[in-house]
């Protein structure tokens, strides 16, 4: 069998946590930033754990990460 291939734009867009979680980032924090107030803009820096039911693709997407 050949080897499976990594989904790219998935490996820049998820990270796996110590725990073997997936970890994304907020949405919201590119433009339009003015508006918004610095609370905001500062929780939207942390880093989100990915849905449950999302993990299934995510694994199949990144089989090596």
């Amino acid at each position: 069998m050949p080897k499976m291939k990594t989904h790219r734009g998935a490996a820049k867009r998820f990270k796996r946590s110590g725990s073997g979680k997936f970890l994304r980032c907020r949405q919201g924090r590119r433009h339009i930033l003015t508006k918004k107030d610095p609370k905001r803009k500062r929780q939207l820096r942390r880093r989100a754990l990915v849905d449950p039911v999302d993990e299934p693709r995510i694994k199949q997407l990144l089989p090596y990460l």
